[in-house]
Order: structure tokens, then C-alpha cells, then sequence
């Protein structure tokens, strides 16, 4: 019976006591939609003498346009389209992050056949410098609603290589996480040989556009630690997308598929890197990533 006590007491105190360091609860999958509403709102970005067209995708209190911001300080990202690609194509991804406490900023600029990559890099950095200077803006529904010093940069194609090319332009940028990153003109492989700050690249077994080869390993290679190529098996360039264009590539595995596993890297790359949030270490670095089947692992911290 004193033992069925002393047991008994035992446990009670157990559930009592917080769980030691490195014995926390899994923290949510970051492939599913986070906890707060996805909000967006079209706009006019005007900031470090440029101005353009963006989509910004927010936490929301409820989903859908202009809808109030939900209430806390929330990670800004800038997202790079697709060459000739409509921002419209990232949608579920840009709504994603949302979902998970980031604001996303996506310009709309450079969509015509002659882009500037390096006007490209320019207008992502004056979104975030937009993002920056709406928390003090009066009357914004972003005042007070940025962590202004936690600054992101994304992209995809293009606009992956132009985040490289911003992220060596902006001292305030923290990380870099971007899907299928193709070399620019400037190089964003010149330009990751000068980045210390945490960059991973997410790309596509099977991409036939701007295939790992010629684009993101000449970029991971050349990038000092920490860094990362996540290769998605299967995956192509296009899969990236919410929908094909003209000229489109296909893969091993559905699109569907595909954009699941990408949400899910950039996602607990951005949870752990932009918002600090070391629950989603190991997911990121440690053997979940290293051992997953559907995407292969080279990491240098």
C-alpha cells in the first residue's frame, strides 16, 4: 500500500513539474496550415525610392481580403516571383506562411521578358524596407504588427536568385530560404560566397528549367555555413507553382505532393531561423531531416 502511495504521489508530481529542457512535446507539422488565418491585401509598395504593385499575404483574424491583422508582432518576408510568372501562382504557398505568423510581401515588378535581376533584388529589399516602416506608420493595418528586426527572403526561379542577390545587398536581412534558385546576371552565386546568415535552397530532382546542377549547387557551394539544398525526389520546376505556364517541366510526383513538402521546408526553415523558434531545430538540422525519404539532406551549420 506505502509503495502504491509513494507512486501515486510520484506521478502527480510529474505531471506538476515543467518537462525538462530537450523533452518538449512535438511541436505542430509546419506541412499543415498554422494556426492563425491567412489574410491579404493588394497594395502599392513605395520605399527606398521604388515603387510597385505587391500582394501581401498576413495573419489574419479571419481569412480572405483586407481583413484585420491578427494581434501580435509577426516576421516579414519578401517573396521573388518566377520569370513572367504572376504572383498568383504562389498563392497557396505565400497564404501558407501566412497561416504560421509571416507576413509575406510578393512585388509584382520585373514580369516582363527583359527583367533586371538586380532591380528584382532591389524591390524585395525595399518591400521589406516598406514592411519595416509600416509598424510606425500611423493608420496602417500593419502598425505595430512587424518585428522589424526579423527580416526574410524568398523566391522562386528568378526571384530565388534575386533573394541571394538582396540578401548580399541588406546588412538587416536574417535568413534566406528559397525554392529552385536560378543563377543571375549579377551572380547569385558571386553573390552567396559573401552570406554568413543561414540560406537554404529547396529544389527539384527533376527540374529540367533551372536544374540543380547549373543553378542551385553552384549556389550552395559556393555559400559559406550555415548553409542548405534540400532536393525535393521527384520534384520539378514548375511543381514549385500553383499552376503550369507555357514552357512548363513535370516531375515523379504530383504537384500537390511537391508543394506540401516545399510549405513544410520553408516553413520550419523560417519557424527556426526568421522567428527563432528552436522546437523546429531538429526538424531542420537534426536526424528528421537527415534520414526524410521524400527530400535529401546537405547541411553545413
Amino acid at each position: 500500500m506505502l509503495r502504491r502511495l509513494v507512486t501515486a504521489a510520484a506521478t502527480v508530481l510529474a505531471l506538476m513539474l515543467p518537462a525538462p529542457l530537450g523533452a518538449q512535446a512535438s511541436a505542430p507539422d509546419p506541412g499543415l496550415p498554422g494556426a492563425y488565418a491567412a489574410g491579404y491585401v493588394d497594395t502599392t509598395v513605395s520605399a527606398a525610392g521604388r515603387s510597385f504593385s505587391a500582394r501581401v499575404h498576413y495573419p489574419a483574424t479571419a481569412a480572405g481580403n483586407a481583413q484585420p491583422v491578427a494581434t501580435g508582432r509577426f516576421p516579414a518576408i519578401a517573396f521573388g516571383h518566377g520569370f513572367l510568372q504572376s504572383i498568383s501562382r504562389y498563392q497557396s504557398t505565400l497564404a501558407h506562411l501566412a497561416s504560421w505568423g509571416f507576413i509575406v510581401i510578393a512585388p509584382g515588378s520585373q514580369g516582363g521578358f527583359s527583367p533586371s535581376h538586380s532591380a528584382f533584388a532591389d524591390d524585395l529589399n525595399a518591400a521589406l524596407t516598406w514592411a519595416v516602416a509600416q509598424d510606425t506608420t500611423s493608420g496602417s493595418r500593419f502598425a505595430g504588427r512587424v518585428s522589424t528586426d526579423r527580416l526574410g527572403l524568398s523566391g522562386h526561379s528568378m526571384g530565388g536568385g534575386a533573394s541571394i542577390l538582396a540578401a548580399a545587398r541588406n546588412p538587416r536581412v536574417v535568413t534566406v530560404a528559397n525554392l529552385a534558385a536560378a543563377e543571375t546576371n549579377p551572380s547569385a552565386k558571386a553573390a552567396a560566397a559573401t552570406l554568413t546568415l543561414p540560406v537554404q535552397l529547396v529544389a527539384g530532382e527533376r527540374d529540367s528549367i533551372a536544374g540543380v546542377a547549373d543553378h542551385q549547387r553552384p549556389i550552395y557551394t559556393s555559400k559559406l555555413p550555415a548553409k542548405q539544398l534540400r532536393i525535393i525526389r521527384g520534384g520539378y520546376h514548375c511543381g514549385f507553382m500553383d499552376s503550369s505556364s507555357l514552357f512548363c517541366d513535370s516531375g515523379g510526383i504530383s504537384r500537390a505532393t511537391q508543394l506540401q513538402i516545399s510549405k513544410r521546408l520553408l516553413t520550419q526553415w523560417f519557424l527556426r531561423h526568421l522567428a527563432g523558434d528552436l522546437a523546429y531545430d531538429d526538424a531542420v538540422w537534426g536526424t528528421p531531416a537527415q534520414t526524410d525519404p521524400a527530400v535529401s539532406f546537405e547541411g553545413v551549420r
